[in-house]
């Protein structure tokens, strides 16, 4: 038995918002040597990481898309798995295949993340987590070139976009270098604030890893423990060669990639 719709005041039942439907110009080539459904998750992937497809969009029924491009339904399935796989598509019951989100490629370079993300249209937010001094580690003292123990200003920071965390920040830099303050620290990236009090950022050295998420990262990070996460350990320079900050950062490996050019010398 059909259950019947609750109507408001005024007898007509409102409508219920629907997802945006995907309208793209996808095409397979059958004489090409690469498989027809990686043809078809390849465009996909690319629209999704173009912006052509924005997160929430609804891909539509594979009987559809099979019926469009004259594919096999398996093949069409085939694509589609391979992004719900990676994270750029899920299936939600009674709604249909939607996108989620695009992974982010951030270029190797002294840039800060929070700018990135905002010129490839990734609407960045932050939550502050942690404004503070403490007592520097071996490790940061190390990094920053001050003794054990001094106090150096510590801030952690949640990176998401869309309204998904992305990355977790923990900076360490000199105190005195300038005024840490947590509202601007919402609305901007930390580069951004040290350009704007005269840090003139030179150079960096950077060490990318990879690990597992403990409970608390993976709670944090809306991933399950035991995840991949990449990790980012960086000591930024100025134009005098004076350490003025140590970064330790931590991202989802589903949403973020780092992107690398490699020269091959002459």
């Amino acid at each position: 038995m059909s259950e019947v719709p609750v109507l408001p005041a005024g007898g007509y039942a409102r409508p219920v918002p629907q997802p945006p439907s995907a309208s793209l110009d996808l095409h397979v080539d059958r004489s090409s040597p690469v498989p027809l459904y990686y043809q078809l998750a390849q465009q996909l992937e690319s629209a999704i990481e173009q912006g052509r497809l924005a997160p929430g969009t609804l891909l539509g029924n594979e009987i559809d898309l099979a019926s469009r491009l004259g594919l096999s339904r398996p093949t069409v399935r085939q694509a589609i798995q391979s992004l719900v796989d990676k994270g750029l598509l899920v299936r939600r019951r009674g709604v249909g295949t939607q996108v989620v989100h695009s992974q982010v490629k951030r270029p190797l370079e002294l840039s800060s993340l929070y700018d990135d993300l905002q010129a490839a249209g990734q609407s960045p937010a932050t939550r502050v987590l942690r404004n503070e001094t403490e007592p520097a580690s071996a490790e940061v003292a190390a990094a920053l070139g001050v003794a054990e123990g001094a106090e150096v200003a510590v801030v952690e920071r949640l990176r998401l976009t869309h309204g998904d965390p992305m990355a977790h920040l923990r900076n360490h830099l000199p105190l005195g270098l300038l005024e840490l303050d947590g509202a601007r620290l919402e609305t901007t990236g930390l580069y951004r604030l040290m350009r704007g009090a005269g840090v003139t950022l030179h150079s960096a050295h950077q060490t990318v890893g990879a690990r597992t998420a403990t409970a608390q990262e993976g709670e944090l990070l809306a991933e399950p423990e035991g995840s991949a996460l990449l990790t980012m350990r960086r000591t930024t320079y100025d134009d005098t060669g004076r350490p003025v900050e140590y970064g330790s950062h931590i991202y989802r490996a589903s949403r973020y990639a780092f992107d690398f050019q490699l020269l091959v010398r002459p």
